[in-house]
């Protein structure tokens, strides 16, 4: 299956589910299982953690599925935002009176920007993302990572360029954190 799911297909799923087939479920999880963990993974730091986290927001798919809006996105990008606001909830709840508000402010800042890079790279069109690997990690510039990728140099640069400027909005969510409206249960990843 492609990574990018058609809309038809999300609103299929959203039925599937909405009628509950446990079939549709499990192809969810099948889909999905590995981005959920990933992300609740590099925001919590903890693999019992994310194995908890990924629990909980397939249970919610399947108890809420009409919390998504095919007209908010896709349900790749509602499974991810449901899951950041999980696993920010924990790592609120985990860091509790370990320092100040601040000081978990900043570690609750770090692990969403982490976690919507990683998001990002995964999300990217497989051109751009096999353009960013070459550069960082086998250390290419863009005329190696051209001939490596046997394209243009010009399209070796704009490919480079454009996943770095994805890439570079990781750091552009909102302060407070926040989950969409419509976007997971009441209190995932709201400001506490």
């Amino acid at each position: 299956m492609p990574k990018d799911a058609p809309p038809r297909w999300d609103r299929r799923m959203q039925q599937r589910l909405a009628r509950g087939e446990a079939a549709a479920l499990g192809e969810l999880y099948d889909r999905f299982a590995s981005l959920v963990h990933g992300l609740a993974h590099r925001v919590l730091g903890d693999e019992t953690g994310a194995d908890r986290v990924t629990r909980e927001v397939f249970g919610y798919i399947w108890e809420n599925p009409d919390a998504y809006d095919p007209k908010q996105g896709s349900m790749r990008s509602w499974v991810a935002r449901v899951t950041q606001g999980q696993a920010l909830a924990r790592l609120r709840q985990a860091e509790l009176g370990r320092g100040s508000r601040e000081e978990l402010e900043q570690k609750v800042r770090s692990a969403t920007a982490a976690a919507r890079a990683d998001f990002i790279v995964t999300s990217m069109p497989a051109p751009l993302r096999a353009a960013l690997e070459l550069a960082y990690f086998k250390r290419r510039d863009y005329r190696q990572a051209a001939a490596d990728l046997q394209i243009t140099e010009d399209e070796a640069r704009r490919r480079l360029r454009l996943g770095l400027q994805l890439l570079s909005t990781a750091n552009a969510v909102p302060r407070e954190d926040t989950v969409p409206p419509g976007h997971g249960p009441s209190g995932y990843g709201t400001t506490r």
